[in-house]
């Protein structure tokens, strides 16, 4: 049967289910019965039950649980049902001798599976062994006018999962558990930072220029100041600096970044990332404080530091090596990008069948390493970035064509990235001037200049680390995109 076929005799199927439905809740209605209280009794999580099932079946308590029907089957004078709470699911039974014959016929007339009810009942086991709880009394809590779909059948279109990811969630335990350890990646990422005495930090999201990195931002209007403000895109780097320069030594912050470009499976417009700032400390510093992050957030996460992304194989473990930016560029593909012409690096990427926006130098040094990384497995630290693509970071002294930069690279990506902060402000004002003239020439991801900024550096601001990495690690960690590691990923409107 063809798949639009298919999904027409679905669609038809759930009105009819859902109009079966809403003709229920409207004679629970007509009897005083309220289909959505506010209110609930519950003495315990199902999992509290499962875990104290003999105890409580010694005292013979009776107890309130709650949750969502999952199943229901009918047998004669006794109805068998699954109720479903975060913590676990447990079989229930309904007895006409026991709830009396009126309340059994309600529960067999108006409660269909994904429907909330509250019960009152005390534990048993069937004869088959299977952890129970006899029903005395029920209550419905929500009455649900639409079906769960199959677990097995339903939602297999990748659309469709996305765009309900609720029923997605609801049917998938391995994925409401993935979420719950991303929660747990972060909440590593807070406690390392603290005990390392960084202070956290709310910076602003709406900004007059977009500082930090080299993206297309989101655009909208500021009515009442009447002028163009961005989503940032990244967290807060040049506002954390400013907290550098006011006398705070260690900071970081953890919150949402907007970039308005394309998708992939590294990418999304909207993510989480954490930036840190330490002032007196250098690059040097900064790589032997993400290794630690990384291997904690390994050890503590998932237990482990072998780990396997997309066909790499890599471990977290021990010391990390360090590749030279120029030196890997030129290995993998011929090119000095500190020497060779711009129409040679167009004609190397031409004949590596790579594409690319923009034909400055800065992009096509960054397309050409891009190409690069993806063949490199990790995990390693990228140093010695060309200054070219480094415009916020300080130059090494021994070559100023160069930078004190770092990044962290994993399974062919870029998973983190920092530098000795630039503070000289001459300098920051002649790389910004560079940006500036690279916008007036169409390119979309050159840095906003910010000359506030500047001037804050003029006021003088420490020796300094800044660091940054983003969920696009987790996600490589679990081996999945970071859509998939994305609770609620941004859908375009359905066509209705």
């Amino acid at each position: 049967m063809p798949v639009n076929k298919e999904k027409e005799i679905e669609s038809a199927a759930s009105v009819s289910e859902r109009d079966d439905r809403l003709k229920k809740m409207e004679e629970l209605v007509q009897q005083g019965i309220n289909p959505y209280p506010a209110k609930a009794k519950r003495d315990f999580s199902i999992g509290s039950v499962l875990a104290d099932f003999e105890s409580l079946a010694d005292s013979q308590k009776e107890f309130y649980i709650v949750g969502r029907l999952r199943s229901k089957r009918e047998h004669g004078n006794l109805a068998f049902a699954n109720l479903e709470d975060a913590s676990g699911s447990i079989q229930l039974a309904f007895s006409k001798k026991d709830i009396g014959a009126e309340s059994y016929k309600s529960f067999l007339k108006f409660i269909d599976v994904a429907d909330f009810i509250e019960v009152k009942g005390s534990v048993f086991l069937t004869h088959k062994g299977e952890k129970s709880v006899m029903v005395k009394e029920w209550k419905l809590l929500t009455k649900a006018l639409r079906p769960i779909p199959d677990a097995w059948y339903g939602l297999k279109d990748e659309d469709e999962l996305f765009r309900k990811r609720y029923l997605d969630l609801l049917l998938n335990k391995d994925l409401r558990d993935l979420f719950y350890k991303k929660a747990l990646f972060w909440e590593v990422t807070r406690d390392f930072m603290k005990r390392h005495g960084f202070f956290e930090v709310e910076t602003p999201t709406l900004e007059v220029t977009t500082g930090g990195a080299e993206a297309n931002p989101f655009k909208t209007h500021h009515d009442d100041f009447d002028i163009p403000v961005y989503l940032r895109i990244s967290v807060g780097e040049l506002w954390q600096k400013r907290l550098m320069a006011a006398g705070y030594e260690k900071v970081f912050e953890i919150g949402r970044v907007y970039r308005n470009e394309g998708s992939s499976p590294n990418h999304l417009q909207e993510f989480t990332n954490m930036e840190f700032y330490w002032a007196y400390a250098d690059y040097e510093m900064g790589m032997k404080l993400a290794q630690e992050l990384y291997q904690e957030i390994a050890l503590k996460v998932f237990g482990k530091t072998k780990f396997k992304t997309r066909g790499f194989e890599y471990d977290l473990a021990g010391e990390w090596p360090k590749i030279d930016y120029c030196e890997e560029v030129l290995k993998q593909t011929g090119i000095d990008v500190l020497q060779t012409s711009e129409k040679e690096m167009k004609k190397k990427l031409k004949e590596l069948a790579v594409e690319y926006e923009g034909d400055n130098r800065e992009r096509l040094t960054d397309t050409l390493w891009k190409y690069c990384r993806k063949n490199i497995a990790g995990p390693v630290f990228l140093v010695n970035h060309p200054k070219l693509v480094s415009p916020l970071a300080k130059a090494k002294p021994e070559n100023p064509e160069l930078t004190e930069r770092f990044q962290i690279i994993i399974a062919g990506a870029e998973v983190g990235n920092g530098f000795s902060e630039l503070n000289d402000p001459i300098d920051q004002y002649n790389r910004f001037k560079l940006q500036e003239e690279l916008i007036d020439r169409g390119d979309k991801e050159a840095m906003m200049p910010d000359w506030e900024f500047v001037e804050m550096l003029e006021h003088g601001m420490p020796p300094t680390c800044g660091f940054g990495f983003g969920e696009r690690l987790f996600a490589f960690l679990v081996d999945k995109s970071v859509r998939e590691t994305t609770l609620f990923p941004l859908m375009k409107p359905k066509n209705n």
